[in-house]
């Protein structure tokens, strides 16, 4: 483990959720930011704007279970609405009431989640910003890899094989291709999504945990009433080279989403935008929050 990611994780702590250890970092002062992050790592993920979030918030950013350094149980049952459960039971247990968020990937789904619940008045903290980076906000757009498939498309003992075989090469490069082609990850930063992944035999639970990416479809119709209808301001920062959900998702939200805010980022930058381009990530973020504040 380099020693960066060491540091990540001895500033660390843990709540217990369910029976099982949540590693969550908090920091900073100020209005809280909840961190949302994305498969198949962590908030580790969020560390390149991590100093300037903290200047600016007190952020907490728990590892979802299944995911970085929390508990990665074998026979549980991974689902979005325990995900959210999860957020919330932390904000709870920490006396937080009101949040901003900023997610990524897997995360925004939960945080979709997570506005529903407000829209229907059953959540238990109140969402006072969103804002979504890359990640599969509406299905019928979203383009998933080869190897997503072939681990969470096939049945369970077929993606529980593909998972045990996965080597760090080939994470590696499935990892690298969804990032702009002029940001690739570093040696570094990819030997640390390989350690992140593997913590508590994570790699073995790929499969599983990526199924719920093909889980969305029965809860889109809701997610999307809420976005279309909810007061809460959002914006979608967005790199646009990304495979997954690029161009093609932020268009997408400009269709479906009344009053919508879209930042595109230059055009090379891929799915990992907060790790490819941070400095303009961090300018659409602020500028973003800034104007809340000035309508306010």
């Amino acid at each position: 483990m380099s020693q960066q990611l060491k540091e990540w994780k001895a500033k660390g702590q843990y709540y217990l959720h369910r029976g099982h250890d949540v590693f969550y970092r908090m920091e900073g002062h100020g209005e809280t930011l909840l961190i949302c992050h994305g498969y198949p790592y962590n908030t580790y993920d969020f560390k390149e704007i991590w100093p300037s979030l903290t200047s600016m918030f007190q952020v907490v950013a728990p590892d979802m279970l299944g995911m970085g350094f929390s508990d990665k149980p074998s026979n549980y049952d991974y689902s979005f609405e325990d995900h959210a459960n999860l957020y919330a039971d932390l904000l709870y247990h920490l006396g937080i009431s009101k949040v901003h968020i900023l997610s990524h990937d897997l995360g925004n789904s939960v945080v979709q989640e997570l506005l529903a619940r407000q829209q229907s008045g059953s959540n238990s903290f109140e969402i006072l910003s969103i804002a979504f980076l890359n990640g599969g906000l509406f299905t019928d757009v979203y383009k998933p890899r080869l190897i997503q498939k072939l681990l969470s498309q096939t049945p369970p003992p077929i993606g529980k094989l593909i998972s045990r075989l996965m080597s760090k090469s080939s994470v590696s490069r499935a990892t690298a291709e969804v990032f702009g082609a002029a940001t690739k990850p570093s040696v570094e930063l990819l030997q640390d999504f390989w350690e992140i992944l593997n913590y508590n035999n994570g790699k073995l639970l790929a499969w599983k945990i990526g199924r719920l990416i093909f889980d969305k479809q029965p809860h889109q119709s809701r997610w999307i009433a809420a976005m279309q209808q909810t007061k809460v301001p959002m914006i979608f920062i967005n790199g646009p080279a990304d495979p997954n959900s690029g161009i093609h998702m932020a268009n997408r939200y400009k269709e479906l989403i009344p009053n919508h805010q879209i930042i595109l980022l230059p055009a090379a930058i891929g799915h990992w935008p907060q790790l490819e381009a941070p400095e303009e990530v961090l300018q659409a973020f602020s500028q973003f929050y800034q104007r809340l504040h000035t309508n306010s």
